[in-house]
């Protein structure tokens, strides 16, 4: 028995299957993966203490932003933040944010976030809808998003750049520190992020 097929036949098959091919290029060419670069980004936080707010910061972290550029609704971003990496520019502040008081950073040494939902909300603005992870309890949160832009960077590198900000309940994440603090401590907690991402 004869495989052979028809030439028309055989052309045709070729020809859909170059489309398909070709389609499924031109849809993924579309999608881009940039690594957050942790020399250039920023996670940041400030916090009431009595009448003020005082500032702090992680210095280790990591991401993945996955991009798509024909529509910016269907990216997605994962994140992890060290929890040992606090300052807050006093080292007996630090160790009692890293101690069970708060982030118990022994049993809990990261905080992530994976983003569920992306909504434009301005020419280069997002909402982006996402679970926060403290101490292992999962909470949804909202980032207030800007797109700083595309461009090239040092040495051939493709970079985008982002600011974030959203605001947290510490008590939702059992961060209420110990009873003594009492009102000296505020329950909201600002956080800011500033990235640059390289396209990998």
């Amino acid at each position: 028995m004869s495989l052979t097929l028809p030439f028309p036949r055989l052309t045709k098959l070729l020809l859909a299957a170059a489309a398909i091919a070709f389609c499924a290029g031109s849809a993924n060419a579309a999608v881009e993966t940039y690594a957050i670069d942790p020399v250039h980004s920023a996670v940041g936080f400030s916090i009431r203490h009595f009448v003020s707010k005082v500032p702090g910061k992680f210095t280790k972290f990591s991401g993945k932003i996955t991009v798509d550029r024909d529509n910016l609704e269907k990216s997605s971003v994962t994140a992890r933040i060290e929890i040992a990496s606090v300052e807050t520019g006093d080292n007996d502040r630090d160790t009692h944010l890293k101690s069970p008081d708060f982030f118990d950073a022994a049993k809990h040494p990261a905080m992530t976030f994976t983003s569920t939902a992306w909504k434009k909300t301005g020419a280069d603005t997002f909402d982006i809808t996402g679970d926060l992870t403290i101490k292992g309890i999962k909470k949804r949160v909202v980032l207030k998003t800007s797109l700083l832009g595309f461009g090239p960077g040092a040495q051939g590198a493709q970079l985008s750049g982002w600011e974030a900000t959203t605001t947290v309940k510490k008590a939702d994440f059992d961060l209420k520190g110990p009873a003594m603090l009492g009102t000296m401590l505020g329950d909201d907690v600002t956080i800011t992020i500033s990235v640059e991402a390289v396209k990998k």
